[in-house]
């Protein structure tokens, strides 16, 4: 697995031309991420309240977060935008969830939410960082017997995060 951590170590420096620095990157995602529950929330507020304003809210949100993805979602094939996207927002709600169970003292619980948040947003960063592509994680999760599928989606998911863990360093400045 280390081994394959620094095969993806190499193809970023060649990507990026030797600066592995994805401190902004990391930061946007997560405003990306409070932009997506904000139009959720302008959503929900304007069928609630039948105020129209929520929706033209709504609509100034959206092409602000679209604008900002674009940022990061560079080039996308196929759906990556909208798989992307999705990361980003199951992300963000199962990290909601795992902190809801934790102020409950559902420690285990949240914890289950916790690495099931950090897998999707590893698997948002490896796909947008070039370092797998969309078809190679369907491709490798293909197993005849649906235990094996289960075991290797969780294991390049594991990868995936030990990958995250690696490069993505918010305290770099």
């Amino acid at each position: 697995m280390e081994e394959e951590i620094q095969v993806w170590l190499r193809k970023l420096e060649e990507q990026k031309k030797g600066s592995a620095d994805l401190s902004r990157d990391e930061d946007l995602s997560i405003g990306i991420m409070n932009l997506l529950s904000l139009e959720e929330h302008l959503y929900f507020t304007a069928m609630k309240t039948g105020n129209r304003k929520y929706l033209e809210m709504l609509d100034s949100v959206r092409e602000l977060r679209k604008k900002m993805l674009a940022k990061i979602v560079k080039s996308p094939k196929g759906e990556e935008w909208c798989i992307s996207k999705h990361l980003l927002a199951a992300s963000m709600r199962l990290m909601e969830v795992g902190t809801k169970e934790l102020s409950r003292k559902n420690i285990e619980e949240a914890e289950e939410f916790f690495t099931a948040a950090f897998n999707m947003y590893s698997l948002f960063f490896a796909i947008n960082l070039k370092l797998v592509a969309v078809e190679e994680f369907s491709q490798s999760a293909r197993k005849p017997d649906a235990l094996q599928k289960e075991d290797a989606e969780k294991g390049m998911m594991r990868r995936f995060s030990l990958m995250v863990k690696k490069l993505v360093d918010c305290c770099k400045e």
